[in-house]
């Protein structure tokens, strides 16, 4: 076993990658990924015990962040960031420490190994990359293995929500306080399955918290989304495509390329940029071009012109289009040219992209038309009095949340497939990559209402929470799962293990997760979320309709 990697859906044989990973990284990469993890429960060790001497470590909060964003699946595949990340770790780790003695902290005799071990140069990096107790595996009981595993994945993901608020100024230092608190969980061999349960519950109230903070950093700064006709088809200028979540690269791209002759469009989940008020008023913002991050091989070859790569997920490149895309953030891949981290007061630099776009040819259209878009929970809510006397009159029967992700599997057809058969009188609730399995169907409207509700991102699940409490608020009743709501979810990476968390926190049962349930979750921790939550899978179609429409 070279490796072992089970935290997404593709996970070899649905139970872990041991060679190489379906996501393309080589062994090495990924064991030097599990010890900058390992690295981050060290620094958290001394945090969190710092902490409670009313030592605050700035440095130390957000290098776990962007430590743990790094490591999401699809997100950095160059080996050098991670070996540098770990140096700079080791260096952090000993400054919270000095500073906890410093305050008169004393620490306990028996420390675990990743608050202690020490490295002098790369290859005593790749050796402990390569030891027992930096893998996954080395935690035997299967149950708390898989506790660990589904409280880490969660943490990843509220990692990546709170990177994206902290890019616009907005942070909430209980969250930080939680993620470490959890990192150090993670390596204490005395808690017991209940403590892990707990654990993994109060990630969720955290994983809401994370979601709830973003959202707030997305309204506050660019406006609250709007219901938007977005434009599918392409022009005639050259252009630069824009991907991944980050909404603060995408206003500096509109900014550096006004008045350039250059255009700008989203790709995958950078989509419901074009719902937000504030990037409207930018002439040369075209639309969206393509779908899903799995089908950028062809897409971005198409496009002809450079590609921003501005979170996960980047894919293995051809050699036909892999000069033309650049990272940024937590996104690396080696022969990648990077644009650095902003600097204080200061912007991002993205000239380098902008002149290399002003030689290529314009984009290869590769379809037309548009696509409806915008529906977060303000916009929805607006839209209240309409979707009750729709429900009440009986026009609208039932909900389903369709988000999440999105992924290569044939089996992903099923979603596609379960949104044409739905009856007409549903509505799907989507936010995510998984809505380019169906927003581009012609599902029609009810009452006015279109039957695909995009409410953006897979952090915008937030807002299907906003809605469903409201509307138990609305309707008067007493719990959330007496609502007139279905959940059909996929899943594929580390942040909709986190939306999954949140909604199990908030009350939410009956959730149904697919294409397969994740290859983490081991029978004893599958059996208590089936009897405490009613977690189930997907089968086919019409057997799942049949159960979901009674």
């Amino acid at each position: 076993m070279d490796m072992f990697c089970f935290q997404c859906q593709e996970t070899a044989k649905g139970t872990g990658c041991t060679r190489r990973g379906v996501c393309g990284k080589e062994a090495d990469l990924a064991n030097i990924q599990d010890l900058l993890i390992y690295t981050c429960k060290g620094i958290s060790v001394y945090s969190s015990k710092a902490r409670q001497l009313g030592i605050e470590n700035t440095k130390a909060n957000k290098f776990i962040i962007d430590s743990l964003f790094m490591t999401i699946t699809n997100a950095n595949f160059e080996k050098t960031d991670f070996i540098n990340k770990i140096r700079e770790g080791l260096a952090l780790r000993e400054e919270v420490k000095a500073q906890f003695h410093n305050a008169g902290g004393k620490l306990p005799q028996n420390l675990p190994d990743c608050a202690v071990w020490e490295a002098e140069d790369i290859a005593d990096l790749e050796k402990k990359a390569n030891s027992s107790e930096v893998r996954i595996l080395a935690t035997e009981d299967e149950d708390k293995r898989s506790l660990r595993e589904l409280l880490t994945y969660g943490i990843k993901g509220m990692a990546a929500y709170t990177e994206h608020a902290f890019n616009l100024g907005y942070e909430n230092t209980k969250i930080y306080e939680f993620i470490q608190k959890g990192l150090v969980a993670a390596t204490d061999d005395t808690l017991s399955i209940d403590d892990l349960v707990n654990l993994v519950m109060e990630c969720g109230k955290f994983g809401v918290e994370a979601m709830s903070l973003l959202d707030k950093a997305n309204t506050e700064t660019y406006g609250n989304p709007e219901v938007s006709r977005v434009n599918i088809g392409v022009r005639t200028n050259p252009g630069i495509l824009i991907s991944g979540h980050d909404l603060k690269d995408m206003e500096e791209l509109l900014e550096q390329t006004r008045d350039t002759g250059v255009d700008v469009y989203t790709h995958g989940e950078m989509l419901p940029a074009n719902y937000y008020p504030a990037f409207k008023k930018y002439p040369h913002f075209v639309g969206n071009y393509g779908n899903a991050w799995w089908k950028q091989n062809e897409e971005f070859e198409k496009f002809n012109g450079p590609v921003l790569m501005t979170t996960n997920c980047i894919i293995p490149p051809r050699d036909s289009y892999r000069e033309r895309v650049f990272t940024t953030g937590t996104v690396g891949y080696p022969g990648m040219v990077h644009i650095p981290d902003r600097k204080e007061g200061q912007t991002k630099d993205f000239s380098q992209i902008i002149e290399m776009a002003k030689t290529c040819q314009p984009p290869v259209e590769i379809e037309k038309g548009e696509i409806v878009g915008g529906f977060a929970h303000h916009q929805v809510i607006t839209l209240a009095d309409k979707v009750i006397d729709a429900l009440k009159s009986g026009a609208i029967k039932r909900f389903f949340v369709m988000a999440g992700c999105d992924g290569r599997m044939k089996s992903r057809n099923y979603y596609t497939e379960f949104a044409q058969k739905l009856p007409r009188d549903t509505i799907i609730l989507t936010a995510g990559c998984a809505k380019y399995r169906y927003n581009k169907l012609d599902l029609g409207e009810i009452n006015g209402i279109p039957r695909v509700l995009d409410a953006g991102q897979c952090n915008d699940s937030y807002s299907l929470a906003v809605i469903a409490l409201k509307l138990k608020e609305v309707l008067g009743l007493d719990d959330i799962n007496q609502l007139p709501i279905s959940y059909n979810i996929a899943w594929y990476e580390q942040k909709a293990v986190i939306v999954l968390i949140s909604l199990l926190y908030l009350g939410v049962k009956n959730i149904h997760l697919g294409p397969t349930l994740p290859g983490f979750l081991s029978p004893g921790v599958t059996k208590v979320l089936v009897e405490k939550f009613n977690i189930g899978g997907i089968t086919d179609v019409e057997e799942d309709l049949k159960m979901f429409l009674g």
